[in-house]
């Protein structure tokens, strides 16, 4: 190839490829820099970008199920809080009927304990109504099949099953309209307050092992979520330390690219001495 022509000029076409070259390695050190990540689009990585899309959508799915337990774990919370108060109901209320056994109590005495011992057996109703957490009452016999929380991205659950506490129930064995107006209703009613006591504390164990199986289930799928995250970042993260000094070799080198090329351009202009 003839050095000495005027038509091609070898040395800039080269200089210019180069040029081209480090701006194009430039501008992707420029998106790295800039996003913080080395596969921003599936055009940088194919491969990667598809493998950490689906890692996202994992987590995605996970901070669902992560508000699925939170709501669950609440709901089981308010229901022990109010099982709680129930239960401590149940003590006032055997205070009551146990003094109410006494036959030498007055008629004006015997009154009074029974009017606090009503009021206070309606308040159990009361704090059943009140426990409700984002439309679920725990406490009322109303749910079927207990409470199901995701349990993780396939649409698994926990259940924590419900506990009926209303009056007259199975666990509450204390009558809604019982009342210790006579020594012989206060006997009964102090059984079944008893009774109701030791019930109503099986099922306060039973809410409390549910509360902390969800609890412990959202700390894993937290970790779970996090671990995934970190996974991701491995993947599809620019290490910028790296990609800085990158950035300052390639910016001199397109430097020295400009300079080249603008040599190679004046090479030709040295023809003109042989023709004067």
């Amino acid at each position: 190839m003839s050095m000495n022509s005027v038509n091609t000029n070898f040395g800039a076409m080269i200089a210019l490829q180069n040029l081209n070259q480090t701006n194009t390695d430039l501008g992707m050190t420029q998106n790295r820099v800039n996003t913080g990540k080395k596969v921003a689009s599936a055009k940088d990585n194919g491969a990667i970008w598809a493998i950490a899309q689906g890692q996202r959508s994992e987590i995605s799915a996970l901070n669902a199920v992560k508000e699925s337990l939170q709501r669950g774990q609440s709901a089981v919370d308010v229901s022990l809080a109010a099982g709680e108060a129930i239960s401590d109901l149940l003590v006032q209320l055997k205070e009551k009927a146990l003094a109410a056994t006494d036959v030498s109590l007055s008629t004006l005495a015997r009154d009074a304990l029974n009017e606090d011992f009503t009021a206070i057996r309606d308040q159990i109703t009361t704090a059943i109504e009140n426990a409700t957490f984002n439309g679920v009452n725990m406490l009322d016999g109303s749910l079927t099949g207990g409470y199901r929380a995701l349990a993780n991205v396939e649409g698994g659950t926990i259940t924590v099953d419900g506990e009926d506490l209303s009056l007259s129930g199975s666990i509450v064995t204390l009558g809604a309209s019982d009342d210790i107006s006579s020594s012989t209703d206060a006997a009964a009613a102090l059984s079944a307050v008893t009774a109701s006591i030791a019930n109503v504390s099986s099922a306060l164990a039973r809410l409390g092992t549910g509360s902390k199986a969800l609890g412990t289930h959202q700390t894993f799928v937290g970790k779970l979520s996090d671990a995934l995250e970190v996974g991701v970042g491995n993947l599809v993260d620019a290490d910028l330390a790296k990609e800085s000094a990158r950035l300052q070799s390639l910016q001199t080198k397109q430097q020295l690219g400009v300079q080249a090329l603008s040599i190679a351009n004046q090479s030709t202009g040295i023809l003109l001495g042989l023709f004067r």
